[in-house]
């Protein structure tokens, strides 16, 4: 209890001689230091706030046009159209002499005549984005309207822009018309049924077309010219915080460490490095000085997702979790051996160093006292049945103890899990790759906080990755964040020794041992979670798999998107593993356009199925199924391109459900489509969003990406991320309960049919 008494400013006592009053200095320092830290980030908000408000104009714009209208007032050349003698004449009312009544119309007339300027300039930019016809047009051999277009939009984006500098700008992400969504539908379901099944599908089309969905669209119309995004807001409260099932496995994702370089096996080290790594990124991302990502370093993509990086928890209820963001914190939370411990990140109005850092988590390593009773598996809470802890936390959470303690969690920057175990990423060991996808995924089950934004885990031996839920946003966020953490972590260095670099200038605070008084009830709720936690996490059949033997530098030779031939070798190894096609989905962002998270390319066409048909034909010939992977790659493409520019299939379908619901009215059709299960859930991991990283000098510091669970139970969850020119790392999940599916062996098909279509180029 040291630090709790060291953290009371005042104390007195009454005795007879009077009042006894003692002044704890230190403590009022620290007020004094996080009150002024404080203010500054509320200043540096403003200020951002109004520069972001004026971007792509700026303060200095506003002094040249002064300059330039009080120049022409000099010459009396009126370029106000007798607007600034109106302002003269009204100021003449104050009885102010007219040199001051001449400077105070040209202050006015400029700052009017600035404002025009910058909602002219944002409006301008804002049409100039709608513009997405250069997405279908090769680079090479570009339109004269795409050229122009792209001369104006470099014109108008403006230079050093703040992360947010362009949220007032981009465009709403429109609503597809009802007919062109029902015509791609049948289009993409077409090779997935028989010729009656598509005739009944057909008909339940052209029912919804001509009747409920023209009234359906109208409300969703309206609601797309009230709100920022018509998509955004219900996807995140439906799909993932009104989903009652348990989110570990099935909702959150991880991301793993730089496959071929281990900087040092000291844990504390290498934990104090990549924490204080993070918290710069968090200071970046606070100050707006990130860059916002430039699609072909022209078009900005949306940068929300950012907000809520940091300090963020999901909190848990009984019909809906919700999202709670604060706007700072001081601290993190680190759980090692069964033990939470409050970490202070700031001290003497200062982030603390690596050095310092280490110190303290050296502490916690070196700490030998035993859990408390019910606080080692306490976390399985957040890994079970939503309701179960939403009720648990009302009853045992609420109140003492336990409520400032998970109060300390649950607004704590992030939580750091310093494992007890070492774990490898051993390029010529699967079983290794396998069990390191385990731990990062779902761990023991009670050794994660699921709950947080992310969890940062470090193994014993010095090998990180994360743990990250999927409300708040989507993987090429937190993608972001870990690259540029691998990267600033490489820039930190450490010494010969393994250790952190540069000395500690005084000695940081104490960590601070969370305290629990966990009933036998609580205890017996915590267990109960425990279980349904290890029953998800035992059946998670996981694999991960190193394709070296050729990658983006090889595909690109074919005249095919690299992500089009991955997905059409994933058509092709499903098809030999199953012996059927399904439905394939693909996540694609929509972040052109303002609070855009996803859409759905369905990767399963008509001209993927024929090339898959004509690799399975030994009639076929080689020329021949070259020309079908290409027609394949190329209807991909288009539909990536009509996902990412607000033309996809999904999220208009689910927008639609959504709006049936609130009428109370059912569709057969949308009740129909929206029950299809995705057998083959796929995601590519984008990589390089910083120019931090350069893989080509320093090609030790691929990723191996991360992955995410099956999302049907009889289907594969795949998750791939193309790292450099040669090497394809493909994470691969399923059920072991399901007889028909097997993720090793998917793997091993997947490097079979990759094999196979390099063979078609290579016998060309």
């Amino acid at each position: 209890m040291a630090e709790a008494h060291s953290a009371v400013a005042f104390s007195f006592t009454v005795t007879p001689e009077g009042v006894d009053v003692s002044v704890n200095h230190e403590a009022l320092k620290a007020v004094w230091y996080s009150g002024l830290r404080s203010w500054k980030k509320r200043i540096g908000r403003m200020k951002n706030g109004f520069m972001n408000g004026v971007y792509p104009a700026s303060p200095v714009h506003w002094f040249v046009t002064l300059a330039v209208v009080f120049g022409c007032s000099l010459l009396d050349i009126d370029i106000s159209f007798g607007w600034m003698r109106s302002i003269q004449s009204l100021s003449r009312v104050f009885q102010a002499n007219e040199p001051l009544n001449a400077c105070v119309a040209v202050v006015m007339f400029t700052t009017v005549l600035w404002i025009i300027m910058i909602v002219t300039l944002r409006y301008t930019l804002k049409l100039l984005l709608t513009y997405t016809r250069w997405m279908y047009e090769p680079r090479k051999k570009m339109s004269l309207v795409t050229k122009i277009w792209l001369g104006l939009v470099s014109l108008f984006v403006g230079r050093k822009p703040l992360l947010y500098s362009y949220q007032g700008s981009l465009p709403k992400l429109p609503v597809p018309s009802l007919d062109d969504t029902m015509s791609r539908y049948l289009r993409s379901v077409r090779p997935l049924l028989s010729d009656e099944k598509y005739r009944r599908m057909e008909s339940l089309v052209e029912e919804f077309r001509n009747g409920l969905g023209r009234k359906l669209q109208r409300y969703l119309v309206l609601k797309s010219w009230w709100s920022t995004n018509y998509v955004s807001d219900w996807w995140e409260e439906y799909v993932y915080l009104r989903g009652r099932s348990p989110i570990m496995v099935n909702s959150n994702f991880y991301g793993m460490d730089a496959v071929m370089q281990q900087p040092t096996t000291i844990q504390a080290a290498r934990a104090a490095n990549v924490v204080y790594a993070m918290l710069q990124f968090r200071r970046v991302v606070d100050r707006e000085e990130l860059r916002p990502i430039m699609l072909n370093k022209t078009v900005p993509l949306c940068s929300w997702q950012y907000e809520r990086q940091f300090n963020t928890t999901r909190i848990p209820g009984i019909d809906t979790d919700t999202l709670m963001h604060w706007k700072d914190s001081t601290h993190i939370v680190v759980y090692h051996r069964g033990r939470y411990f409050k970490v202070y990140i700031y001290y003497r109005h200062q982030l603390l160093t690596p050095a310092q850092i280490e110190h303290m988590l050296q502490q916690i390593v070196d700490d030998c006292q035993t859990p408390m009773v019910g606080e080692e598996h306490l976390a399985a809470l957040t890994a079970g049945d939503r309701i179960l802890w939403a009720k648990a936390r009302a009853t045992h959470f609420s109140r003492g103890v336990n409520k400032t303690s998970l109060d300390a969690i649950e607004k704590a920057a992030f939580v750091l899990i310093l494992d007890d175990e070492p774990r490898d990423i051993a390029t010529n060991d699967s079983e290794k790759l396998d069990d390191f996808g385990h731990a990062m995924l779902h761990g023991k089950g009670y050794d994660r906080w699921f709950d947080k934004s992310f969890t940062l885990v470090v193994c014993s031996n010095g090998r990180v990755g994360f743990n990250a839920e999927h409300s708040w946003a989507d993987a090429p966020i937190m993608g972001h964040l870990w690259e540029t953490t691998l990267a600033d972590e490489f820039e930190l260095g450490y010494t010969d020794d393994g250790h952190t670099k540069g000395q500690m200038k005084f000695t940081p605070p104490k960590p601070v041992r969370l305290q629990w008084e966990l009933s036998k009830e609580c205890q017996g709720v915590i267990e109960t979670s425990l279980c349904v936690a290890r029953d998800l996490l035992s059946d998670v059949d996981l694999h991960l798999l190193i394709h070296d033997q050729y990658g983006k530098g090889f595909i690109k030779k074919c005249s095919i998107s690299p992500d089009a031939y991955i997905q059409m070798a994933l058509q092709l190894t499903y098809y030999r593993d199953a012996g059927k096609f399904c439905l394939t989905y693909e996540a694609s962002m929509t972040r052109m356009f303002r609070e855009g998270r996803t859409e759905t390319i369905r990767s399963c066409s008509l001209q993927s199925c024929a090339f898959v048909k004509a690799m399975e034909d030994p009639r076929t010939t080689t020329k021949e199924r070259i020309r079908l992977l290409q027609a394949a790659g190329e209807t991909h493409q288009d539909s990536c391109r009509d996902a990412m520019t607000g033309r996809g299939i999904d999220r208009h379908l689910f927008c639609l459900y959504v709006v049936s619901k609130y009428l109370g009215t059912e569709s057969p059709f949308l009740k129909e489509v929206l029950s299809e299960p995705w057998r083959l859930s796929t995601s590519q991991t984008p990589h390089q969003q910083t120019d931090k990283l350069d893989l080509t000098r320093n090609p030790e510091m691929i990723s191996a990406g991360g992955g995410f669970g099956p999302v049907a139970d009889d289907g594969y969850g795949v998750s791939y991320i193309i790292a450099g020119e040669d090497v394809i790392f493909f994470h691969i999940s399923s059920k072991k309960s399901c007889p028909l599916t097997n993720s090793t062996q998917f793997g091993n098909i997947l490097v079979k049919a990759l094999g196979d279509m390099k063979q078609l180029f290579v016998d060309l």
